[in-house]
């Protein structure tokens, strides 16, 4: 007896491994600002043909089906889903959400590489530049005066400040880019809520919000993670059925190679 069905299994549970991996990881940034949920792609494995369809038959007609027998399967990519997350307001005038498509731009710490992000928290600093959790800066770079107790924030990213001794007169401190790609899913992740640009997302296209498909900013909120627990939820037990269903196949598999084993002794 062929041992195909125990290496057929073994792809089949190291591949719902790696989608536990995922679905693990998508429920332990539930809570993450801006963070996009994982999708695990598969794929079956090569086919050996011990009957290819339209062969001849000895009645003069084709065999209609023919014999295939796979080799299991394998993950061949995971998905970053980009679907809006819920708004969630938090008072914060430095907080800002990106209702619609884009990222915010953040100057990595070695001056040059920049990274992207959705999620919205920002600081001021001591000199009053617009930093993230991490101290990185907001790129273009946008540094509030000291004299300046309250700002607004547009949708389109307009950035005022007003001065306490001139309340009347707003303060024009700078505009706020965002960016677009052209594939978002082809942005690599490392971690800190931080994404890079690769050749697959294509470059960036830098604008304004609510221009050229750009979404628009909402002060005062922040983007919650897009992952919803009952899905993750079922599709984690969905995946540990599909496990132990393969390890059974492994088990049958065995017991009916020794049996065979046995008969012929």
């Amino acid at each position: 007896m062929s041992t195909r069905a125990l290496s057929t299994a073994a792809t089949g549970m190291t591949s719902l491994q790696t989608q536990i991996d995922v679905i693990a990881n998508n429920l332990a940034n539930v809570n993450t600002n801006g963070f996009k949920r994982l999708r695990t792609n598969f794929q079956d494995l090569f086919y050996h043909h011990v009957r290819r369809p339209g062969t001849g038959a000895a009645s003069g007609s084709q065999i209609p089906s023919g014999i295939q027998l796979g080799h299991g399967v394998k993950v061949v990519g995971t998905d970053r889903i980009f679907s809006q997350g819920p708004l969630e307001a938090t008072e914060r005038e430095f907080d800002m959400a990106i209702d619609g498509d884009g990222f915010f731009q953040l100057r990595m710490v070695d001056g040059s590489t920049i990274g992207y992000t959705r999620d919205g928290t920002f600081h001021r600093d001591a000199d009053g530049n617009l930093v993230n959790n991490q101290g990185l800066f907001l790129e273009p770079a946008l540094t509030i005066p000291t004299e300046v107790t309250r700002i607004s924030i547009s949708q389109n990213g307009l950035v005022e400040g007003f001065d306490p001794a001139n309340p009347a007169t707003p303060v024009s401190i700078g505009q706020i880019e965002i960016v677009r790609f052209a594939n978002p899913e082809g942005l690599i992740a490392i971690g800190d809520n931080l994404l890079l640009e690769t050749p697959a997302s294509g470059s960036p296209v830098v604008g304004r919000p609510g221009e050229e498909g750009r979404g628009l900013l909402q002060q005062g909120f922040l983007e919650s993670s897009n992952v919803e627990s009952v899905r993750e939820l079922t599709e984690m037990i969905q995946t540990q059925r599909a496990f132990e269903i393969n390890a059974s196949t492994i088990e049958t598999a065995d017991e009916m190679l020794q049996t065979l084993n046995n008969i012929r002794r």
